[in-house]
């Protein structure tokens, strides 16, 4: 009975090492992990021993056995994975255990999401060290609490994780107070070894189009702030009176925008959702979400996961043009996953567009619609696929705009910054040039990965600590 991840995977890699017999892949050490959409288990080598499942915070791990009927799919994705050979030792590659020289290492830890908690969780297994972290709201654990979506509740289930990090004795955390104005880095650096910047990538990249900043075009990320109640956007306002919303961008935030925008709102009532939102969305009047990307449906930006709740939400079409589609190779999961997409009289829709770039918000004003261009698909001397405008355009109406195009960092008081990646320049995580500064998640990598990724993220930027620690520089 071989055990299968399933959808609600966050890649932190703990059950890579519960794993007694290393079936379990990418690890961490291995090249393809940081792109991999998820992990996954050999159902050959799994010997059904069920550590995996234990180690998992997120509770995706299920045997084979226990699959709902959505989830049949992840059994043959993990078997899938493994079709072609992977050359791998017998076991896991083991982590050393952290050594420091005296036992009172004290770090500052700013802010306090998932890079954050991992963060301290690595600086708390050496013996005698102390976290203190700062967090700017009133409530901690960043985008696990206020960006997963409210009906993903396994995946939120992290945060259980990070409540029993918390409750280590040898960590304080200071709620509602900002770095920067409540507190400076030097006056952290006088109480602390080291300061580790774990602030993560809090704004959004701007679409720079006509009309943009009509009433009824906002980011994708605000609406998500908003409906998991976060408190800087509980007192935002959404016109959903249109019949049809547009997502510019096809990431998995846009696809979960989309399906909490067209699920039934007694389904909703179960979960997390803020219940200021709630009753927004049951007074919504919108039946369609166009989700638009400008690249080809083979480039999508969603993962396979996504698409699998996405296509299992009940209530909701997901279509496709059958020309769109026909460009899926049938090895492709994503078109067996498609073409499988259940229908239904009297359904809300949510309609994947592809090769469509916009080039501006219509309306006098309020938003009453969306231009884009058509693009083809044109191959770049370097080999890759690169998109380009027809010159053909296309409107879509609609009252309602939600971009999602990506986050970016913002600069950091005294820490340098990059700003063609919105990171702050680092080598294995010190920050560059600034002394005692650390910087982990994606104001280190960029907006890449996912829940998970930022442990062996934090890791990298704590191991590098501990040898300045050591060497006597902090």
């Amino acid at each position: 009975m071989p055990h299968v991840i399933t959808q609600s995977c966050c890649s932190d890699a703990s059950c890579v090492y519960a794993c007694p017999v290393n079936c379990i892949h990418p690890t961490p050490d291995e090249p393809d992990f940081h792109t991999a959409q998820m992990l996954y288990i050999d159902p050959v080598e799994c010997v059904d021993c069920g550590a995996c499942v234990t180690a998992c915070p997120v509770d995706a791990i299920k045997p084979h056995t226990k699959l709902t009927g959505s989830e049949d799919v992840f059994a043959t994705l993990n078997a899938d994975f493994y079709a072609t050979p992977r050359p791998r030792p017998i076991l896991a590659p083991v982590v050393p255990p952290l050594q420091v020289r005296s036992g009172d290492l004290r770090v500052a830890i700013v802010g306090s999401g998932p890079a954050a908690m991992y963060a301290a969780e690595e600086v708390l297994t050496i013996p005698g060290a102390r976290v203190r972290m700062f967090e700017r709201l009133s409530q901690p654990y960043g985008l696990a609490r206020f960006g997963v979506a409210p009906d993903h509740q396994r995946t939120r289930g992290v945060t259980r994780q990070f409540d029993h990090i918390a409750a280590d004795p040898r960590l304080e955390m200071r709620l509602g107070v900002e770095v920067g104005s409540d507190v400076t880095h030097d006056e952290l650096l006088r109480d602390h070894h080291a300061v580790i910047y774990a602030v993560g990538a809090a704004t959004d990249r701007r679409l720079d189009i006509d009309g943009i900043d009509l009433p009824g075009v906002t980011s994708a990320t605000e609406f998500v702030a908003w409906y998991n109640g976060h408190p800087d956007y509980a007192g935002r306002t959404f016109d959903l009176s249109s019949r049809r919303a547009v997502i510019v961008g096809n990431g998995n935030v846009a696809l979960d925008v989309a399906r909490i925008l067209t699920m039934d709102p007694d389904l909703l009532a179960s979960t997390s959702i803020a219940p200021h939102a709630l009753e927004v969305l049951r007074d919504s009047a919108i039946e369609e979400v166009v989700v638009v990307g400008r690249r080809g449906i083979e480039q999508s930006a969603f993962t396979v996961p996504e698409l699998v709740g996405l296509c299992s939400t009940t209530g909701v079409d997901v279509v496709v043009r059958d020309e769109d589609l026909r460009t899926l190779p049938d090895s492709d999961p994503r078109a067996a996953i498609l073409r499988a997409a259940p229908s239904g009289v009297g359904n809300r829709r949510i309609v994947l567009e592809y090769l469509l770039s916009p080039t501006a918000i219509l309306g006098e004003s309020a938003t009453a619609g969306a231009e884009f261009v058509h693009n083809e698909l044109v191959a770049a001397p370097d080999g890759s696929t690169r998109v380009k405008a027809t010159g053909l355009q296309r409107v879509i109406e609609t009252g309602l705009v939600l971009t999602s195009i990506g986050y970016r960092g913002r600069p950091v008081p005294g820490l340098p910054f990059d700003d063609a990646t919105a990171t702050v320049p680092h080598e294995g995580g010190r920050a560059a040039g600034v002394p005692g500064a650390f910087v982990t998640g994606w104001i280190k990598r960029g907006p890449t990965g996912f829940i998970g990724t930022n442990k062996s993220c934090a890791q990298e930027t704590v191991r590098s600590l501990v040898d300045d620690y050591n060497a006597g520089l902090l």
